[in-house]
Order: structure tokens, then sequence, then C-alpha cells
């Protein structure tokens, strides 16, 4: 929940990963939310990345090798997916049990939810 988000979003063994797209996260542009950027903390990975050119997931093992980079000193299993408002989050949430990368979690509020609350911290930029 927003709670667990704040209190952990800045610790080196819990990872937010947020699925929205660079423009979105950065806080280039915003089509949906009242507000543009991210969740200080989080770090970025696009649904989409996930997929090979013909719209099929990429192999278990390149996913694996992506999200372990991703992932840096960060437990899996303490993943945390977000996305605008937690939709798209459960492709990456999904990708990564495909590669065997177990037990991480959805924050369904996500960004929108996040950015609601006006004295709720909000980053841009890469």
């Amino acid at each position: 929940d927003i709670h667990y988000v704040d209190a952990f979003r800045n610790s080196p063994t819990v990872r937010l990963i947020d699925a929205r797209s660079a423009e979105r996260f950065t806080g280039a542009s915003e089509t949906i939310d009242p507000v543009a950027g991210h969740i200080p903390g989080a770090v970025n990975r696009f649904w989409k990345e996930n997929l090979e050119e013909d719209g099929r997931f990429k192999s278990p093992s390149a996913l694996r090798r992506e999200f372990l980079a991703l992932l840096a000193d960060a437990t899996p299993s303490l993943a945390v997916h977000q996305c605008g408002s937690g939709v798209t989050a459960c492709h990456n949430l999904f990708a990564m049990e495909l590669a065997g990368l177990r037990g991480s979690r959805l924050y369904p509020g996500s960004w929108s939810e996040w950015c609601a609350d006006k004295s709720r911290p909000v980053a841009t930029g890469s």
C-alpha cells in the first residue's frame, strides 16, 4: 500500500519499478494524471520492454538478465511494481515470475494514488 511504498521507496533492498513509458516516468508528458513525474526512488521499466518485436514475451533467461540488472542489490521478492493505476504494472510482475524471480508485489494505487496527495514528494527526470 501507499504507506509501505513511502517507507521503503529508498531502501537498497526494495526496488520500486514503474511500468509507465519513459515520457510519463520522467514527467516530460502526462496525459492521465494531474501531476507529471514519478515516485522518488522508483526506477523505470516500460512494460513493453518485456516483449519481442512479434509481441510475445522475451525468453525467461533474457527477462531474468534484464530484471536482475534493474534490481541491482534489491531482493526480487521485495520488488514492488507500479504504473499509473496498477494495471500495466502486472505485466512487469508477470515477466519477473516468468523469469523465475518470484514473489514481487503490486502497489495497485500506483502513481494515481501517490500524486493525488499534494504533500507526497514527486520526482522528475530519469
